[in-house]
């Protein structure tokens, strides 16, 4: 299935977050192999992570600078305090939701990771376009969110029924290109 997130203006917007939940009942979910969230020229790379519960992240500090990375986050809260290089572990995200990550040394540092409770799911490119694969037919709730839509706003949500045949969704969000 291919959606195509947009934002206000009708532009592309790459970085979007898009979720199949099956309606009336949920998927089972395996943890994806552990993920990197860097710190880089005093920024996160990449911006937006989406994963799956459960998942192991690892955030290496490849700055010359040392960097406190924080969430208080209801999907995962925790503190990795001033440090340079790599943590001795990574932080496991052990419940669905959209977590905000901070520095407290450099406060324009910020990324979200949107931890996802459905094996169907999917990050937009450059393009705009996500990709979602392996969807089974059935009834499904499209959630779409980017963070543009602002702190604490919810995904926009949707009916959808995917049949036999490829699928194909078109969203605009109410939201701005972020730089």
């Amino acid at each position: 299935m291919a959606v195509q997130v947009s934002d206000a203006a009708g532009r592309a917007l790459p970085e979007a977050v898009v979720l199949l939940e099956p309606v009336g009942g949920k998927a089972a979910v395996k943890p994806m192999p552990e993920v990197q969230i860097a710190q880089e020229k005093r920024q996160f790379i990449p911006r937006v992570t989406l994963i799956t519960v459960g998942t192991a992240v690892n955030f290496p500090n490849f700055d010359t600078v040392r960097h406190h990375v924080y969430s208080f986050s209801k999907a995962k809260t925790f503190e990795i305090k001033l440090y340079a290089g790599v943590p001795s572990k990574p932080e496991v995200f052990d419940k669905p939701g959209i977590a905000v990550l901070g520095c407290n040394i450099h406060d324009r540092m910020a990324a979200w990771v949107v931890v996802a409770d459905t094996p169907w799911h999917a990050l937009s490119g450059a393009d705009g376009i996500a990709r979602v694969a392996d969807a089974p037919p059935g009834s499904y709730r499209l959630s779409v969110w980017h963070p543009a839509l602002g702190t604490g706003a919810p995904p926009v949500t949707r009916s959808l029924q995917l049949g036999n045949a490829p699928a194909q969704a078109a969203v605009q969000l109410a939201a701005e290109m972020l730089p």
